[in-house]
């Protein structure tokens, strides 16, 4: 059995920030990702992020993303990429498949960083080939550089469903419209006036009915739906189009924190069940921290700042001193942001800010 002082698992934003901030204070890190390459989301994002100074304003996520990469490498944290972490059990040990073989790391603290996934709706058709998760065909077309369609349905008018189909636009796809089954979209006005800008029709109160094709997509079907949210067929029309992207929600990747025995509360205006922590982002078993959208999806920017508390927690825990100071910048930097977007009043929990954003859009 190996042994480590600090693991973090998932080399996204949240854990580059948690790495950096533990390193920092004197921890030894080591970051654990199964991807070839780390900073998750953060390379796929080619948009400018919002907020303050401090949020990254101004910056895309790619560039974010080799800033945290240049911090780490500076601090020399260890880094284990392919990685795959199949397991986390008492005592922190954490099991990992790595280059083909299976080692067993004991961890005097962990932090788990692994992000959420896509959701995805079912309707006839959908798994044809041509149907795929807006963040799949975004990696396709920022990360390999590959366009997955040439005429593409958006399902979704959050973030996401905006913001990719902006970039669809610059990869070359024509975006025959955004639908969203609400009476009103979910992303930003800036995000949703972009795309209108070029032409790309916004339905609300829409749905998708079927996709339709021999072997693959050829044309889908919607419809408005009326008050009970169903589908109004008398009205529903066929668009041709080789491309259905289904930006319909994220759910945390909780699954590695289920043998520890961490208790979960269940939020579906963060995602659905994600694991109870404290201020300090640990879990309830001692020892374990988590951070960003596995704690409950929101954005790049605010898993960056629950990274950094995280990370500096940790270091308190392990007996680098107190840093109470570098946390509470962090937490009001997660305040500042989501007054934006999630609420007029300081000085409230995640949960209460992010809920009555979500009722009062609903």
């Amino acid at each position: 059995m190996e042994k480590r002082e600090v693991v973090v698992i998932g080399a996204g934003p949240a854990g580059l920030s948690a790495s950096i901030q533990a390193a920092k204070r004197g921890c030894k890190v080591t970051l654990v990702d199964e991807n070839q390459k780390p900073g998750g989301q953060l390379f796929k994002q080619i948009h400018r992020f919002f907020g303050s100074k401090e949020h990254h304003a101004g910056v895309r996520g790619f560039v974010i993303g080799r800033r945290l990469l240049e911090e780490v490498k500076r601090l020399g944290i260890e880094v284990w990429l392919n990685s795959l972490v199949y397991g986390l059990f008492p005592s922190r040990r954490i099991g990992i498949v790595r280059d083909g073989k299976v080692y067993e790391v004991e961890a005097k603290a962990i932090i788990v960083a692994t992000g959420a996934q896509e959701k995805a709706i079912s309707f006839p058709g959908w798994t044809l080939p041509g149907v795929m998760g807006a963040g799949a065909c975004q990696t396709m077309i920022n990360i390999h550089r590959v366009l997955p369609g040439k005429k593409v349905l958006m399902i979704g008018g959050g973030n996401v469903g905006l913001i990719v189909s902006y970039q669809l636009l610059q990869a070359g796809a024509e975006v025959k419209g955004v639908i969203e089954i609400l009476p009103r979209i979910g992303g930003y006005l800036v995000h949703a006036s972009k795309i209108a800008r070029c032409g790309v029709p916004i339905l609300t109160s829409h749905t998708i009915v079927e996709a339709k094709g021999e072997e693959e997509v050829e044309r889908a079907v919607i419809a408005p739906v009326d008050e009970k949210m169903q589908p109004v067929m008398n009205k529903a029309k066929e668009i041709e189009v080789d491309l259905i992207t289904l930006a319909v929600g994220l759910t945390p990747m909780v699954e590695l924190l289920h043998p520890l025995g961490c208790r979960f509360t269940y939020k579906p205006f963060l995602g659905g069940w994600v694991p109870s922590h404290n201020e300090d982002m640990m879990s309830t078993v001692e020892g374990v921290f988590v951070a960003g959208d596995l704690a409950g999806v929101e954005e790049a920017s605010t898993a960056i700042e629950e990274g950094k508390i995280a990370g500096i927690a940790v270091a308190e825990y392990l007996g680098y001193g107190k840093w109470e100071e570098g946390k509470e910048e962090a937490r009001e930097r997660l305040k500042a942001f989501r007054i934006g977007p999630f609420g007029e009043e300081r000085g409230k929990s995640k949960e209460e800010i992010v809920r009555e954003y979500y009722e009062r859009k609903v």
